[in-house]
């Protein structure tokens, strides 16, 4: 029994002025399964589309590819000859050569979005998406799926705003990609579990210091990998991320009790009242008793709106 054989569903997009302005507009959307020892790519596509795999093509927009099934191959001027296999995505650019197919022995399913503008040339620059990483491992994930069909359907209903509603499915499509692709790498040998210990014991040690390589090391690892991964996976480095997560705690403590100034210094063992005056007012960019007061001014707000409704 063959599963995943949906008949070949593509639509190409007309793009008027207006669409343009919105900053992200879809070219095109579709689904095609391939079967073993079959012609790849369909005749059916446009010209500036189709290509021949010995020769490869360049396009003028991005396309994410998300293979559901089989195994191919794929190239291009940045990354070389490479094997694909089912659960992987294909990132093209605009203006870079490249060649892909399904292998003839088992073919695969696609699903492939296209799409240009200056909101996906700006996520390329800042490197969301990068000519050094054009396949991602993103698993199997039916959420994903079923975004590359609503946008199939979309496009095929062809409605007022069509194509802002296209540019958002595409946005959507690019952060799940991302944070799939992000969690897998970080589940190999479980390192995000490793990742979140560490998140945990900062939390549960908030009013302490940490030394960061005793924690590293009772973590079995060593600080230089332990640092490099923490700030890969959160963003920060771990002594960063330990003094935003006291800041965080900061915050609360001042909205949510009344515990002098001082004394929330102190429960979070700041070096010096001075030292937390300064660093609160750099980070947050107010005080902190104009940030308290700044919160009881929005509860009295609220508390007063809520008592003239009930009058």
């Amino acid at each position: 029994m063959q599963f995943n054989n949906l008949g070949i569903n593509f639509k190409y997009l007309i793009v008027n002025g207006k669409d343009k302005t919105f900053g992200l507009t879809v070219n095109t959307v579709g689904f095609q399964p391939i079967a073993e020892n079959t012609l790849y790519p369909s005749i059916k596509h446009p010209k500036a589309y189709y290509f021949d795999p010995l020769k490869g093509r360049t396009l003028c927009e991005y396309q994410f590819i998300y293979i559901s099934k089989g195994k191919g191959v794929f190239e291009s001027e940045s990354t070389k000859k490479t094997s694909i296999r089912k659960g992987q995505v294909i990132v093209l650019f605009p203006g870079q050569w490249h060649s892909y197919h399904p292998l003839q022995s088992t073919g695969w399913n696609e699903y492939y979005i296209g799409f240009e503008g200056p909101f996906a040339d700006q996520l390329s620059e800042n490197e969301f998406i990068s000519k050094k990483t054009q396949i991602l491992d993103v698993g199997f994930n039916e959420d994903l799926v079923n975004l590359f069909i609503t946008a199939i359907k979309v496009a095929n209903e062809d409605k007022i705003a069509s194509q802002q509603y296209l540019a958002g499915i595409a946005l959507h499509i690019l952060g799940m990609i991302l944070s799939l692709s992000q969690n897998k790498n970080f589940e190999i040998n479980d390192t995000g579990q490793l990742i979140e210990r560490a998140k945990i014991i900062m939390n549960e040690n908030i009013s302490r210091e940490i030394d960061f390589d005793q924690l590293a090391r009772k973590l079995g690892t060593s600080y230089s990998w332990f640092r490099k991964v923490f700030k890969e996976y959160t963003g920060y480095p771990p002594a960063k991320y330990f003094h935003e997560i006291k800041l965080r705690k900061a915050k609360e403590l001042l909205a949510e009790t009344n515990l002098s100034i001082k004394e929330i210094a102190y429960r979070l063992n700041y070096s010096s009242y001075e030292y937390f005056l300064s660093l609160f007012k750099k980070r947050v960019g107010v005080t902190p008793l104009d940030y308290r007061d700044a919160g009881n001014n929005h509860s009295y707000a609220r508390k007063n709106k809520t008592n003239i409704m009930q009058e």
